[in-house]
């Protein structure tokens, strides 16, 4: 028997020679990350071209979506926020590079 249906028999006398059964299925609990600390965390310190801002909106679009129970919407966002944060990331680091090479670097 899958994880999802659980059997109930039903309490008392049954009125034929054959057991009375009823089964309830039960949905799982869906866990989907919405990526809302990442892209804080890169809206505050790592705003690349305001990429940080973006994907923390997607990432409070995702939870939404998910509150409201629309799991296909909610995975979308955070798809799109998961991208935007790996995008500000990868930037900000090749800025810092950047930046370091050519400090340290004579003319």
């Amino acid at each position: 028997m899958p994880k999802e249906q659980h059997e109930v028999a039903m309490m008392g006398a049954p009125h034929s020679s054959a057991s009375m059964t009823t089964t309830i299925n039960m949905p799982r609990e869906v866990s989907l990350p919405d990526h809302v600390v990442w892209s804080l965390f890169n809206a505050l310190f790592m705003n690349f071209c305001c990429l940080g801002i973006a994907a923390y909106a997607y990432s409070v679009k995702s939870r939404h979506q998910k509150v409201v129970g629309d799991m296909t919407g909610a995975q979308a966002h955070a798809s799109t926020a998961k991208c935007l944060s790996i995008s500000a990331l990868v930037f900000r680091v090749l800025t810092a590079v950047i930046f370091i090479i050519r400090t340290t670097t004579p003319c």
